[in-house]
């Protein structure tokens, strides 16, 4: 370590890790980035990776990651010496590396693009317009509405109000891995009638053959398709586990399932398992964010952050000293 930072009690634990699984939760500014940027340098300046190995640093945004890659540089006299030596990815940009290497695979070109989120909401909102105009929904509109009302409602309110339904409703299909032919085939086995899954469906499968024409996927797509490219590919999932020998992961609470599932997978855990903070080497988490589920803690270190203390055990708020004493309420509190 530089001879500028000078880790507290509780960092030094951290900077023991070894191998195995280890949790480290606390709230927002008591220096999770710091120290994940500090033991990445470490593992790398013991020697602890092969020639063609690298530590993997996950994270949420792209300011994030270039957070990380200059405080990672600041623990090396020489920037030489880190050289191909860790990887700084978002989630898209973990996944745009795997699909990359094998598109194929996952029935792509080789020369396949990615559009951004402006495009995705335009090709979206012709899905939208297109299912409007054959479709009516009059029966759910208010009668008492006058003919002007009316006209508005339809023309401006009605598109918003699907385009941000189908918004979800694609996400959440795509995260869980279902292809317009799997929900069509799950829809036709349905034993009730579904009709806002049919909207949802229909204007899925417009917007999946827009992007199928153009030979592009979205960001949503390349996080799925990296996933089925893991699981269906065992020489090439091993390959990458002996690529990535240590997984750091930041705001691990902001994880999706899909997200969780691949990193289990780059980490060697067979089969993957669903829940978090089973499946990597070192997650780092905030405790202000509500959790979706309760974990097993079996086989799982954990740490806390020293820099937070409890400043009511009956409200379970957490005061950070580094954000003016200010209280962060944090319910159901998780170590992961």
């Amino acid at each position: 370590m530089t001879p500028t930072f000078t880790p507290r009690p509780s960092q030094q634990q951290i900077l023991r890790y070894n191998g195995g699984r280890l949790g480290i939760a606390a709230v927002p500014g008591a220096g999770k980035t710091h120290i994940l940027s500090a033991l990445a340098a470490k593992l790398i300046q013991e020697g602890r990776l092969g020639d063609d190995q690298e530590v993997l640093i996950v994270t949420l945004v792209n300011s994030a990651v270039d957070n990380f890659e200059t405080r990672i540089k600041r623990f090396f006299d020489n920037p030489i010496q880190v050289l191909y030596k860790y990887r700084v990815r978002t989630l898209h940009g973990l996944a745009h590396d795997i699909v990359r290497e094998k598109p194929t695979s996952v029935g792509l070109d080789e020369r396949f693009s990615i559009i951004d989120e402006r495009e995705a909401g335009f090709i979206r909102r012709e899905a939208v317009n297109a299912w409007l105009a054959s479709h009516s929904l009059d029966d759910y509109l208010d009668p008492a509405l006058d003919n002007s009302k009316r006209d508005w409602v339809k023309r401006q309110q009605l598109p918003d109000l699907l385009d941000s339904i189908a918004l979800a409703f694609i996400r959440s299909s795509k995260d869980r891995l279902l292809t317009p032919e799997k929900l069509r085939q799950q829809l036709d086995a349905s034993f009730a009638p579904l009709p806002l899954a049919e909207l949802g469906y229909s204007i899925y499968a417009d917007y999946q053959r827009a992007l199928a024409y153009r030979g592009a996927v979205d960001f949503d797509d390349l996080i799925r398709l990296a996933l089925t490219l893991l699981e269906s590919d065992d020489e090439f999932r091993e390959r990458l586990q002996y690529r990535y020998p240590f997984i750091l992961e930041d705001e691990a609470q902001d994880s999706s399932q899909t997200q969780e599932r691949i990193l289990s997978l780059l980490s060697g855990d067979s089969p993957p398992l669903p829940l978090l903070g089973e499946g990597l080497g070192v997650r780092a988490i905030g405790c202000a964010w509500v959790t979706r589920t309760k974990l097993s803690l079996k086989h799982l270190r954990r740490h806390r952050l020293n820099s937070c203390v409890p400043s009511s055990a009956k409200t379970r708020a957490w005061t950070c000293p580094s954000r003016g004493g200010r209280s962060l309420r944090c319910w159901r509190w998780r170590i992961i």
